[in-house]
């Protein structure tokens, strides 16, 4: 009979198995480690393309941003200078292109506002993009403006040279009538002149005689000074075929021998106007009534409230405010006694 020992149910209890190998767990736990060094690099790296991607798409969107801020600061640039080429068109502004003006110049400012931010946001770039299509359009409608301005314009002008060539036509054509009715005028007048020059009458064959009157009544010539009482004139008035019959005025002059005229109103005397307009003392009016183209004898006599003196008188006979004939006489002092 054998006999075999077995533990019992205590000793089964307290019974530890032998200790095993744990290289296994080492290994486990390496590759535990290496799982998560790895997993930390893999999110290292991870977030580290994530940060480069995120990188890349704001430097893509700040350069698109920024080529877009670009191109619509061209489109304004080439806006404002279309736009000031077009305000130095010679064409005469009215009030609505005044209004445009504003306008423009306003949507412009509005315009370059937000295209000098340096963080213009998107939705503001959209709004200077729809500001630029505004501002273009309004800028061909300015256009269109000065256009049919510039047309008006120069109907305008063709409508004043039309009227300022009929109005210098005119002028010619009145300045041409008035040069024509002038020389008809002038020419009136110097045949005016002529017929009242050759109507004038002539005096000639002069006879002046000194009257020395007697106390019976009786009278004697005398060529003595201080025995002349009054001075008989006579004339002739030649025949002329162009001065009409009727009255015709005969102004004496008398001049003394010391140059002075003879002028004595009391006895008659008064002033006449020459045909140059001078006005002339006269001694005595005569009136005739003339007969056309006939010679007519005329005798006139002055006797004044003075003495005659000696030395020589001269006697004018004036006529139409020529003079027509001229006669002159002298009185010398008398005998022994004088």
């Amino acid at each position: 009979m054998s006999y075999q020992n077995y533990p019992t149910t205590e000793e089964q209890t307290n019974y530890a198995p032998p200790p095993q190998n744990n290289g296994n767990g080492k290994n486990i736990m390496i590759s535990l480690l290496g799982a998560a060094l790895l997993g930390s690099f893999g999110y290292i790296y991870f977030q580290n393309n994530k940060s480069k991607t995120d990188l890349a798409q704001k430097d893509t969107i700040i350069n698109t941003e920024s080529t877009e801020k670009e191109q619509l600061q061209k489109e304004l640039d080439d806006a404002a200078f279309n736009f000031d080429a077009l305000k130095t068109e010679d064409a005469q502004k009215d009030s609505s292109l005044t209004a445009k003006d504003k306008e423009i110049a306003e949507t412009r400012s509005k315009i370059q506002q937000i295209l000098s931010k340096s963080n213009a946001s998107k939705a503001e770039l959209s709004q200077a993009k729809t500001l630029i299509a505004k501002l273009n359009g309004s800028i061909a409608g300015y256009k269109e403006e000065i256009t049919t301005l510039k047309l008006k314009n120069a109907a305008l002008t063709s409508e004043n040279e039309q009227v300022t060539n009929e109005k210098n036509t005119a002028l010619e054509e009145r300045d041409n009538n008035q040069r024509n009715l002038d020389a008809a005028n002038e020419d009136v007048k110097q045949k005016a002149k002529v017929i009242d020059a050759g109507s004038t009458l002539h005096a000639s064959n002069f006879s002046i005689v000194g009257i020395n009157e007697k106390g019976s009544g009786r009278e004697k010539e005398t060529s003595t000074a201080k025995r002349v009482d009054k001075l008989r004139i006579g004339f002739d008035i030649d025949e002329n075929l162009i001065t009409p019959n009727g009255q015709k005025d005969l102004y004496v002059c008398i001049t003394a021998p010391d140059g002075t005229p003879v002028n004595v109103q009391a006895l008659g005397s008064g002033t006449f106007t020459t045909k140059t307009g001078a006005s002339l003392p006269y001694t005595q009016k005569v009136s005739i009534d003339y007969l056309q183209n006939t010679k007519q004898p005329v005798k006139v006599e002055w006797k004044q409230n003075s003495d005659f003196l000696r030395g020589n008188y001269k006697i004018e006979i004036y006529n139409n405010g020529y003079k027509i004939g001229e006669g002159n006489r002298e009185f010398k002092k008398g005998g022994l006694f004088g």
